[in-house]
């Protein structure tokens, strides 16, 4: 089983100054960034999927830059992701449509062919065909009597292009392994539409419309598609956004998912935002919340109103950094360390006035998370260059460089997590040892 990162330009200034939180003198965006691949070794992936949606164009803006677009498709996904190295050479390259960016229309606003073109100049590995996502789900529906007008026609449009985009994807020749997606509104009807992909021809399934469903309604989706499939057909879950639970579906047999939680948990979870791999799985830390006063939005709308003043939230700032640093350093006490995190995060508070209700109750819980993270010090046992290179600060929630280097420290751990569980070769204690590709089973 593959683990798939779906990149979205995730990437650090490799020289960072985290005393001045300022980019490196010189710095070029892109160009003098890293992704996660060039910062770890061996990469924290199998194989890195990149969306049409995040690549955008002149119909749907994307998250890349029009020069940037414009250089995927000229140089290739490779060279643009820097995936040239002998040490990637049999790491795929999956793509699909972004069917997200085009949720909102009645039909996908490109053709089967246009999207095989996008694979084609970029040099794809894998693509997968052209969906319409239905959000609709109902777990109790058997069959295709059911479903809405609107499912159904989304679902009829699915497998539409998706035999359109079979046949032309066969002369790209062998190095290019078409995807087909099925799309449903319930297990039934997901399980039809892989069965159709199936029987048109398709080796290799991904299921869609995961995003949103609970676990045992994902449960119920591939049960239901693995009693319909030949062993034989490889199934890739799309946009897997449950992959710390990736064991829970091992039984299905998915050759590969796709995902960006390890990363996106780093920044966007309230409490679970940095990885740390147990005996019994994995286990979650909660960051050192420190937010910029001058740049975050809250702090600056009470400075307006005249409820906290620009001068003390800067004094607060500096003294609860200096604080976590100094203590990572042993030269200041844990309590100390905690309470200086307290007094300066808890005027987030929506009364951030001294003895306030809301204010002593976010210093309580801010105290708790604090405390249990600066004890243990996960970041000092981890054998990851993340946290041997910039040590306390991978911890420290603040700046985009701080942050995805937490989200880049997550995906070494849960890549390691899931080759353990799957019991391939890796190094137990550390990440540098490299480790074969093995890309190519793909």
């Amino acid at each position: 089983m593959k683990f798939i990162f779906a990149d979205s330009l995730d990437v650090v200034d490799p020289n960072y100054d985290f005393a001045s939180d300022s980019f490196a003198p010189g710095r070029k965006a892109y160009w003098g960034d890293r992704y996660p691949h060039e910062m770890m070794n061996p990469a924290p992936y199998d194989g890195v999927l990149v969306s049409r949606g995040i690549v955008g164009d002149h119909r749907f803006p994307g998250k890349y830059s029009s020069a940037q677009s414009m250089r995927f498709r000229r140089v290739g996904a490779r060279q643009f992701l820097r995936l040239e190295a002998p040490r990637f050479a049999s790491m795929p390259i999956f793509g699909d449509s972004g069917a997200f960016s085009y949720v909102q229309e009645e039909k996908p606003p490109y053709t089967p062919t246009e999207l095989l073109e996008f694979y084609a100049d970029a040099g794809f590995t894998h693509g997968c065909s052209l969906d319409h996502i239905i959000f609709d789900f109902d777990r109790e529906t058997h069959g295709l009597v059911a479903g809405s007008d609107h499912a159904r026609r989304r679902f009829d449009i699915t497998l539409e292009n998706a035999r359109e985009f079979l046949s032309l994807a066969r002369d790209l020749g062998p190095s290019f392994s078409p995807i087909g997606v099925a799309q449903g509104w319930s297990p039934s009807s997901v399980a039809e539409s892989a069965a159709r992909l199936e029987k048109m021809g398709y080796t290799y399934i991904a299921i869609g419309g995961l995003v949103p469903l609970r676990a045992e309604d994902v449960h119920r989706c591939l049960h239901a598609v693995r009693g319909r499939l030949s062993w034989d057909t490889r199934i890739h879950l799309l946009g897997f956004a449950k992959a710390e639970q990736i064991d829970d579906f091992a039984r299905y047999a998915p050759t590969s998912f796709d995902s960006t939680s390890p990363l996106i948990r780093a920044f966007k979870d309230s409490k679970s935002n940095y990885y740390v791999e147990t005996e019994t799985g994995l286990e979650y830390y909660a960051a050192v919340r420190i937010p910029q006063a001058i740049e975050n939005p809250r702090f600056m709308r009470a400075v307006k109103v005249g409820s906290l003043d620009s001068d003390t939230l800067l004094r607060l700032e500096r003294h609860a950094l200096e604080s976590v640093r100094g203590y990572d350093r042993g030269t200041v006490q844990l309590d100390t360390a905690v309470e200086s995190v307290c007094e300066y995060g808890s005027l987030l508070a929506d009364d951030p006035s001294a003895g306030s209700r809301s204010r002593l109750k976010l210093a309580a819980e801010i105290r708790i998370a604090t405390a249990r993270t600066l004890k243990d010090r996960p970041w000092a046992r981890c054998p990851c260059e993340i946290c041997k290179q910039v040590s306390v600060e991978v911890v420290i929630f603040r700046s985009s460089n701080r942050n995805k280097r937490r989200g880049f420290h997550n995906l070494g751990v849960f890549f390691e997590h899931v080759q353990r569980l799957l019991g391939k070769e890796i190094a137990r204690d550390s990440f540098q040892i490299p480790r074969r590709a093995g890309a190519a089973e793909c």
